[in-house]
């Protein structure tokens, strides 16, 4: 997403947080995110965002949290899709997925170094991006379809912050509230989608390994592991209202558990076998 269309993905984060009736929601308000975006820049562990508020509460706040936060990690020019698995939803009490964004400048070459303490709460998972090729995406009906308009795919493994201080809570809602945790990630080389069915059938069918620096796995899982295919965490961003942009990179979510940094050893690699080349992605941790 280009630097001026920050604006019109804040303004469609407004929207889905609108309720029905024309009810206004109750969003954080301009000193908790303040205060939130300087312990994010910090790495410090700070306090829930609208603990007590509603998913619309959530969304509202993530607009604003968004707004502070590109002014120091550049502009969104994505969106994610989190806990897209049943045993990620029970742990988080919650029923569907949560919806996120990405910045610009979280967003690290193949092999990357990054600290082994890169925010307040450090963690790292298997995840995918898929970028998107052209508007008429928004009208897609099945994933099928939209694979059509999808121009490339990437590994990607990220590197959340889970951000607030132990005892906090972490639900649904202050996951959303925070934009579901981004931090950094590291981006592996682009696959390019030149055959739509067939990339489609090959992310059904792949398996995506997490391994340690030493070689450890420490989670092996099919693609099928996220809302049984990985478009589909597309497909619900966009039944959720979001309006997407060519360019627009979209992380599907975690294959496999959060692991805390001292399990990689010293980095991680993330494979997935059965795409084109069995491609991999890897970090380092100093």
């Amino acid at each position: 997403m280009k630097p001026d269309r920050i604006g019109a993905a804040l303004a469609c984060m407004m929207g889905v947080a609108g309720i029905a009736g024309g009810a206004v929601a109750d969003c954080a308000s301009d000193e908790d995110v303040a205060r939130f975006a300087a312990d994010y820049a910090a790495g410090t562990p700070t306090r829930a965002l609208v603990a007590d508020g509603s998913m619309e509460d959530a969304l509202c706040t993530q607009a604003k949290v968004a707004a502070a936060i590109s002014k120091q990690m550049g502009p969104v020019i994505g969106y994610k899709a989190g806990l897209t698995s049943k045993p990620a939803q029970d742990r988080f009490g919650v029923t569907e997925p949560v919806q996120g964004v990405l910045y610009r400048d979280m967003m690290l070459p193949d092999g990357a170094e990054v600290p082994e303490k890169w925010g307040a709460r450090p963690v790292f998972e298997a995840d995918l991006i898929l970028v998107v090729g052209d508007a008429a995406i928004n009208d897609a009906a099945s994933g099928e379809d939209a694979m059509a308009h999808i121009s490339a795919v990437h590994p990607f493994i990220e590197l959340p912050d889970l951000t607030v201080a132990e005892g906090e809570p972490i639900t649904g809602v202050t996951l959303t509230a925070i934009g579901v945790a981004p931090k950094l990630g590291v981006l592996g080389s682009a696959i390019p989608v030149d055959d739509p069915a067939a990339m489609h059938a090959a992310l059904g069918a792949m398996t995506v390994t997490l391994s340690a620096a030493d070689g450890e796995v420490l989670a092996e899982v099919p693609g099928a592991a996220v809302l049984g295919h990985p478009v589909n965490s597309l497909m619900w961003l966009m039944s959720k209202g979001i309006d997407l942009k060519p360019g627009d990179m979209i992380s599907v979510g975690s294959f496999g558990p959060l692991v805390p940094p001292a399990k990689g050893k010293g980095g991680a690699t993330a494979t997935y076998t059965g795409l084109p080349g069995d491609p991999s992605v890897s970090v380092v941790f100093r």
